[in-house]
């Protein structure tokens, strides 16, 4: 008898994170750092595990050296399974042309032969840039309870906001009768979070069918789901009540960052009972100077603290020089912050050295937005970077 799974994941994690800007310009968006001491993929794959489900295929398309060599084996977060487990999945290489993933569906469609290794009854579609924390066997549950082909998590979001969203028209029992790919008048304010389960048979046959269509954008969203709406599938809302945040832009990582922060945090990763894991770097335990200042912060092991940080979250290995100030901001892992430069409303990337004196960001956010540093890049002492600016090269004095 073959050996089988009841549910298999896979998490799209290809896309380009383009509105991150400098943030993504060498690295895939799930890889972008987080919280410190995570990475934005860290949530979904600890969902998987809290949820009991043990096989993940990771889609990876654009820059993912950094994502692949994070993922590993899957061991932080026990995915280094003999059956099942994590494994990272590149466009399929073809006799003659690697074939690049055309949508989000295309992308399940080109792996459909590493899902049925495992004849799932059940696959869980998942995307690589949300924080939150979800158990996923609950909405799989749902769905069978429901006998439906397809089930999708749903959040209520602000009607202001709900044009930026695939917006669920649903029945009384929850089953959906309309949906609307960022409807210019939604209808109502029940988003879809792009987590979907489906029924394996039905998904492969609506994946084939549409692999089979020149006119199709191969996007679950604009394609999979109102095809199958159309031809009557049952398909379900499973409500989330919790916190959920899409972090693809500048604006909604930094609040996401501040929701982590203060006595009681929106959204708390130290949750003993739902365990969120990374692959954390091995560094010595924070040193905080004497004549430091550290207020309602995040500072990660490795730091070493001389100046001031008030309302910040810093990775680890940040080193911040007397008479330095970071406020409102976000300090990715290795960064040199020189003598009396300050820092405000601003995110810094990875391995970033500021210079003496050098000034970035803007005292109020509202006036400008939050400036963006690059990974590796040097700001020369005496620099100012205004609010809302986003650096990707060098800054030398004579630039500026």
């Amino acid at each position: 008898m073959m050996r089988k799974k009841k549910c298999v994941a896979m998490l799209l994690a290809g896309g380009q994170g383009s509105r991150l800007y400098a943030l993504t310009s060498n690295i895939a968006k799930p890889a972008v750092s987080f919280g410190g001491k995570y990475r934005i993929i860290d949530f979904p794959l600890s969902n998987c595990v809290n949820s009991g489900i043990d096989t993940v295929g990771v889609l990876t398309q654009y820059q993912p050296l950094i994502l692949n060599s994070y993922i590993g084996n899957g061991q932080p977060w026990d995915l280094d399974r003999t059956f099942g487990g994590v494994h990272t999945l590149p466009p399929y290489q073809g006799k003659n042309s690697s074939d690049w993933y055309k949508g989000t569906a295309n992308a399940i469609y080109q792996n459909l032969r590493f899902i049925n290794q495992y004849n799932p009854d059940y696959v869980l579609i998942l995307s690589g840039d949300h924080i939150y924390k979800m158990n996923y066997s609950l909405m799989v549950n749902y769905h069978i309870l429901n006998g439906a082909d397809c089930t999708i998590a749903a959040i209520d979001v602000p009607i202001e906001e709900a044009s930026r969203f695939g917006i669920l028209n649903t029945n009384e029992d929850g089953s959906i009768y309309e949906f609307e790919e960022k409807p210019k008048k939604p209808k109502s304010t029940l988003a879809s979070m792009g987590i979907y389960v489906f029924s394996t048979k039905k998904l492969q046959k609506y994946l084939e069918e549409d692999s089979q269509n020149p006119d199709s954008s191969n996007d679950f969203g604009k394609d999979i789901l109102p095809k199958m709406l159309s031809c009557g599938e049952k398909m379900m809302a499973y409500r989330f009540e919790g916190y959920w945040k899409d972090v693809g832009t500048i604006e909604s990582l930094y609040e996401a960052n501040m929701d982590l922060l203060g006595d009681s945090p929106k959204f708390d990763v130290g949750d003993s009972n739902w365990k969120i894991q990374s692959r954390s770097p091995l560094a010595p335990p924070q040193y905080i100077g004497d004549g430091a200042k550290v207020d309602n912060s995040i500072i990660m092991s490795g730091c070493e603290i001389y100046g001031s940080v008030e309302n910040s979250v810093l990775g680890s290995d940040v080193i911040v020089k007397k008479g330095a100030v970071i406020k409102n901001s976000i300090i990715m892992g290795d960064v040199v912050v020189n003598e009396n430069a300050t820092i405000e409303y601003s995110i810094i990337d990875e391995n970033t050295i500021i210079g003496k004196n050098a000034k970035i960001g803007d005292v109020k956010e509202s006036k400008k937005g939050i400036a963006l540093l690059g990974r590796g890049i040097t700001v020369a002492d005496g620099v100012s970077v205004e609010g809302g600016a986003i650096i990707d090269n060098n800054l030398s004095k004579e630039e500026n």
